[in-house]
Parts: structure tokens; sequence; C-alpha cells
């Protein structure tokens, strides 16, 4: 018997392929392809024909007016106005929305924070105003909670001597935030919700070890936690609310006069009540510019929050 000898040489293992750095990155980016044509083609062109048609004075209630007037728009949309004061009361409806929101939902989640029976309907309950149809949700508190005659507010302050007061008339702006306040409230009590019950328990007890009251150790252990949720919050709720059509026009209709105008109102009744496409098309480039540069210095913050290192 003879022993098998090995081979002289082992198999040699497989090459693997090297792909460039460049490969590399189209391969990833591939499947990504569609989803981006998809978007540029539905996004991008109907933006190339805004600014197309933000060049012509172009009335589709007067035929044969269309004609290049270059940057005449854009200096009437400057010039207007209707657009400024649709620009004001954009910016008191999205900080006023915001602001009384975040504060009504970081008391709301302070509450919730806590056991007692029967948090679970509770928080239900404060959850389901956020659930409701924007538009179901302008109808009810017009028809409903604010009608001057068979409202709900009208009926629990007349005993402190209010009368029959037609709120979405006399006060429509501030019927109006009214509205998005109750509707977004929920959105900024759960996600403050959230940031409570991830803070450490030990840090919270460590501070009450030391002596520390519930009022010091909310300002210095729980407020700087929760801020990067209220940055969030804050950040979220303003691009939604910035963009409020339907409660305007199911509530008040933009009036009486420009009261409760706001600049996405203001491009439908350009576009859709005046049929002018010239200007609501300058005045819609306006307003995509003005919310992308707002926008970008917001994301900016926010990024710049949430790569911060935690302090030690």
């Amino acid at each position: 018997m003879t022993a098998t000898t090995a081979p002289a040489h082992a198999a040699a293992p497989p090459r693997r392929e090297v792909r460039s750095p460049r490969r590399e990155g189209w391969a990833r980016r591939g499947p990504l392809m569609p989803a981006l044509v998809f978007a540029i083609i539905v996004t991008q062109l109907p933006f190339l024909f805004t600014l197309y048609y933000s060049t012509q004075s172009w009335n589709l209630v007067r035929p044969g007016s269309r004609r290049f007037v270059w940057l005449r728009n854009y200096a009437n949309v400057f010039t207007d106005s209707v657009f400024r004061q649709a620009a004001i009361n954009t910016i008191v409806i999205t900080v006023g929305c915001v602001l009384i929101a975040m504060l009504l939902g970081i008391v709301f989640a302070l509450l919730l924070d806590r056991p007692f029976r029967g948090r679970g309907v509770v928080r239900t309950l404060l959850i389901t105003p956020f659930l409701v149809m924007p538009v179901a949700a302008a109808l009810l508190w017009k028809t409903t909670i604010l009608d001057p005659v068979f409202g709900i507010v009208n009926f629990v302050l007349r005993p402190f001597g209010v009368g029959q007061v037609a709120w979405v008339a006399e006060h429509p702006l501030g019927s109006v935030i009214a509205q998005l306040v109750w509707q977004w409230t929920p959105f900024m009590m759960l996600l403050i919700l959230a940031g409570l019950q991830s803070q450490s328990g030990e840090v919270l007890e460590a501070a009450q070890v030391d002596g520390a009251t519930r009022w010091q150790t909310f300002w210095s252990i729980t407020v700087p936690h929760l801020r990067r949720y209220i940055e969030l919050g804050v950040l979220l709720g303003a691009i939604y609310v910035v963009n409020t059509f339907d409660a305007i026009y199911m509530m008040t209709q933009g009036g009486p006069g420009t009261a409760s105008t706001n600049l996405p109102f203001y491009l439908y009744q350009r576009a859709f009540l005046g049929f002018d496409v010239g200007q609501a098309a300058a005045l819609g480039v306006v307003v995509v510019v003005g919310t992308i540069i707002v926008a970008t210095f917001a994301l900016r913050l926010i990024f710049r929050t949430f790569t911060m290192e935690p302090n030690p």
C-alpha cells in the first residue's frame, strides 16, 4: 500500500473582481434612478413651465392677450398690497399655530407622562383631532363650534356675558389659528411624549437625590433633552401649516376682504378665479423660492442639532 501524495500546487482561490468607486456608486444609485426620474418629471418640469409662464402677460378670459413681458410680473407681485397682506397673514398663522400647538403639546405630554387611571382613554381622545380630515375639521369648527347661534363656544361663554359673537366673521384670523391649533396639538404632544419617555430615569433620580426641585429638574434636564424634539416639531409643523388652504377656503374664503388670506389662497384666487396665468405663475415662483430659502436654514439648524455630541 502506498500513501497518496498531495498535489504539488494547491488550487488557487477564485479571484474577486474589484470594482472601481465610480461603479460602486452607480451600483448603489441604480435602483433609485426610476424614482429620481419620476420626481424630476412631476416636479421640475412643471416648475420650468411655471418659470416660462411667469414671463408672460396672459389672462384666459381675454383671448389674444398673451405676450412676453419678461420680469414685469415679478415687479407687480412685490408692489401688490394684497400680496404683502397675504404674506403677513401667512407668517401670523404659521407662527401662532406652531407656537401655541407646541406649548399645549408640551403641557399635555407632561400630563400623560405620569401614570393615572384612564390614561389610555385620555391619550386616545387627545390624539383624535389629528386623525380628522382637514376639510371636515374646518367645517366642524365653522358650523358647530364657532357658529354665532348654535356654537359651542358661545354656549359656554354665555354665562359670562358673551352674546352671539360671529367668531368667523369678526375674528377670521383667530378662528383659523384656533382650528389649526386644535388639529396640530396632538402631533406636537406625541412628539414631545416620545422625547419624555426616552429620558434616562437614572438621571432624574440622581437629580432628586441631589435635592433638585421638580421645576429645576424640568428646566435643567428635561428641556435640554427635549430640544431636538421641539425643533423637529416646529420645523415639521411650520412646513405643513404654511401651506394651509383647506381651513381658510372652508371657513373664511379669505375674508372679510383679505383679513385671512394667506399666500396659497391668494395664489388660488389669482390662478383659478382671476385666470391671470402670468401673475399667478410669478407669484408661485416667488413663494417657492422664499419657502426653499426658509426651509434650507431650518433644515441646517435641525441637522446641526441632531449631529451635535450630547453633553457629558
